[in-house]
């Protein structure tokens, strides 16, 4: 259908709104059009909570509507989800559980709590419809090729269950199943996410194995133990045949890798592997003092990134991936400035947001930790 609004019209449209937030510099149009309806920012993503549930007695599900700047995603992908605790703004990193053919807007994050997360905590406790998110345009390369693979085999164990179970369900959404095996570990019964749509699946979809496996309980489920090269020769037989997609905890992946790179295998195994970057360091010129201000401690800038530093410091500071992907070591920078060690970008401004992972003092630094 052809558009009624002339060309001549949007542009100028376009040219009224860079207009307004030229005049509404520095905080911009967003910043008051957030104070209105958070969902009508124009420069970010936003999501609303429109459900919560609690599967297990670790996690919390989120069903989020997201705003208009929304493009979508890719079953296996992730997103950045950020949320505001006490006046300061933390991201981490989850993937959907949705099938991405799901109406457009439409996320399902299964959060698993650490008990030390300073943001899984905060969602669990405090996830209500109504809560505003902050999100990113999704990424990641741990997605299906097309056309899918003849054989495929999906293994995934606790909250990796999440990449996993988004690729089933995209599956499925296209009818899609034949010659698909599902593999997923969990302590006991008690503990599988998403118990029930697996055994629905299963049932609904002949050509389908769904398989699950107990590390800590010898009764139920199909597999009992941690993963073993027989647990695979069991539920999937033709698994050397299968290209393989695999997300879990450390212990899991790390047996699983073993097995495919001994079988000569490794190319038909997928894992959401990131690769650190080089980071671009000069310790030899570094100068000044760093002084992590809640604990008082105070070192002589060594030039190495301020997670390590911290570290070095006798500190432990909240951490994830040590370069610069999960967000968790995020921390406000209240004086000084740093150097973004992949990108090169100086941070100057105070009561900054920075990931310490990735952040190298230049000269005196003040930071909350």
């Amino acid at each position: 259908m052809t558009s009624l609004i002339p060309r001549r019209s949007r542009s100028l449209g376009a040219m009224t709104a860079s207009l307004v937030d030229t005049l509404l510099t520095p905080h911009g149009i967003d910043r008051y059009l957030e104070l209105v309806d958070p969902m009508k920012v124009r420069n970010e993503i936003r999501g609303k909570v429109t459900a919560v549930r609690r599967q297990t007695a670790d996690t919390v599900t989120l069903t989020v509507h997201t705003s208009k700047r929304w493009r979508g995603f890719r079953a296996g992908q992730y997103v950045r989800v950020s949320v505001d605790i006490d006046g300061v703004r933390r991201t981490r990193c989850y993937s959907p559980a949705n099938s991405e053919l799901d109406p457009a807007g439409s996320l399902e994050l299964t959060v698993k709590v650490d008990p030390h997360g300073l943001v899984s905590g905060h969602l669990y406790r405090n996830a209500a419809p109504g809560m505003i998110l902050g999100l990113s345009q999704p990424d990641g390369e741990f997605t299906l090729p097309e056309p899918r693979p003849e054989q495929l085999l999906l293994v995934s164990g606790g909250s990796g269950i999440t990449p996993a179970l988004s690729m089933l369900r995209t599956l499925h959404d296209r009818g899609d199943t034949d010659g698909v095996v599902f593999v997923h570990y969990a302590n006991t019964e008690q503990d599988v996410l998403y118990r029930d749509e697996l055994a629905e699946l299963d049932r609904a979809n002949p050509g389908l194995r769904v398989a699950l496996g107990f590390t800590h309980a010898e009764h139920g489920g199909d597999l009992h133990g941690f993963f073993t090269p027989a647990h695979l020769e069991e539920v999937a037989p033709n698994w050397r045949q299968a290209q393989t997609y695999l997300c879990g905890p450390d212990g899991l992946m790390d047996s699983v890798r073993a097995l495919f790179y001994a079988e000569g295998l490794g190319e038909q195994l997928h894992t959401e592997v990131f690769t650190p970057p080089e980071l671009e360091i000069d310790t030899e010129n570094a100068t000044g003092q760093v002084r992590f201000e809640h604990s008082g401690r105070e070192i002589a800038n060594s030039g190495r990134p301020l997670l390590e530093q911290a570290e070095e410091a006798g500190l432990r500071p909240e951490h994830g991936c040590r370069m610069g992907i999960c967000f968790s070591c995020t921390k406000v920078k209240s004086r000084g400035c740093v150097q973004n060690a992949l990108t090169g970008e100086l941070s100057t401004e105070p009561e900054e947001e920075i990931q310490m992972c990735i952040s190298v003092p230049v000269g005196d630094v003040d930071i909350y930790c």
